[in-house]
């Protein structure tokens, strides 16, 4: 099985993030009737012109259409099973915590829909990006949560960016010593467009006096699933199709009291097996993850460019989708 303590590079890195790239706080974006009256008299006649009698005709209402539903970039309303999710993560000023952060931002969102392709097996690609928007820092900030913000603005940017290519926008969220609920109604304004959804990464969801990266954070399942009723809602209220929820799980302790997260028709939740090591490992991993996974939830399953590749070759598509059961989000970091 893969260790259970990832490399401190991301924390260090994230460390070196600067505030001006990282905060909050960027704030999102009739005719006069005429007056003039037509008269018109006639003096062809001596004699006035008797009065009609003809009630003249009220018009008949134009009835209002009916707005057309909001869809999912690629079509429908629902995520699974037709589609099948494979997305690139990243903060574009730590290349060390993801793909996406590496180099322009064009050619990575073109690379991922190139490494997606593999993954159809009889499904729907919808490509994600997944940016890092809450960051955790190795040090506790002025507020001691040990986590910065990414701006408004970068988050726009990504929008775009998936926009441009019909695919999600997932908000990642590590929390520090915050908690999972509060940062995630911290992107509220942004949970009520169409193609944005929420990653939660639990490893980094840390107590009061522990510090990310010299313990194991954890998130219980009643929180997530909280979060999951609360993006529904947001579903429900503003006629949108259904949104993911991911949480990335590297060992069973990471997530506690699964079970409690149940259904929700506005919301696909999916585990997503984190993890770094050999392809044999990474195998082992999985299925013991995967063996707490609530029926309520998809699986998903996670690749290191770098990292894997030093315990051995990284997976291929076809080794990916032999794994049981077959992950319906695939997310490279």
């Amino acid at each position: 099985m893969v260790s259970l303590h990832r490399s401190r590079t991301v924390l260090l890195v994230a460390a070196a993030l600067t505030l001006s790239g990282c905060t909050a706080g960027d704030q999102p974006e009739s005719t006069a009737p005429d007056g003039g009256k037509n008269a018109s008299s006639s003096a062809l006649s001596t004699k006035s012109a008797p009065a009609s009698s003809t009630p003249t005709p009220t018009p008949t209402p134009t009835p209002t259409p009916t707005p057309e539903p909001v869809e999912l970039p690629r079509g429908g309303m629902e995520i699974f099973p037709d589609y099948r999710l494979v997305g690139y993560s990243g903060h574009p000023q730590a290349p060390a915590m993801g793909r996406l952060g590496i180099g322009a931002l064009e050619d990575r969102v073109a690379e991922m829909e190139r490494t997606a392709a593999p993954y159809a097996a009889g499904r729907k690609i919808l490509p994600v990006l997944e940016l890092i928007t809450t960051v955790v820092q190795a040090a506790p900030g002025a507020d001691g949560m040990y986590r910065t913000h990414t701006s408004d603005e970068t988050i726009r940017r990504y929008l775009d960016a998936a926009r441009s290519h019909d695919a999600l926008l997932l908000l990642n969220v590590q929390p520090g010593r915050s908690s999972m609920t509060a940062e995630v109604e911290r992107l509220g304004k942004w949970l009520k467009e169409p193609d944005v959804g929420i990653a939660l990464d639990p490893e980094w969801d840390v107590g009061p006096g522990q510090i990310p990266g010299f313990t194991y954070g954890n998130t219980d399942g009643t929180e997530i699933n909280a979060i999951a009723a609360s993006l529904d809602s947001i579903v429900a209220k503003n006629d949108l199709p259904q949104k993911v929820l991911v949480y990335h799980q590297v060992a069973n302790g990471v997530v506690t009291n699964a079970d409690a997260i149940a259904a929700h028709p506005g919301v696909a939740v999916v585990q997503s097996v984190d993890g770094i090591g050999s392809p044999g490992s990474k195998t082992e991993t999985y299925n013991a993850v995967m063996a707490g996974k609530p029926a309520t939830v998809h699986p998903g399953f996670k690749l290191f460019f770098e990292e894997d590749a030093v315990h051995g070759p990284l997976m291929t598509p076809a080794e990916v989708l032999a794994l049981k059961p077959q992950p319906e989000y695939v997310l490279y970091e």
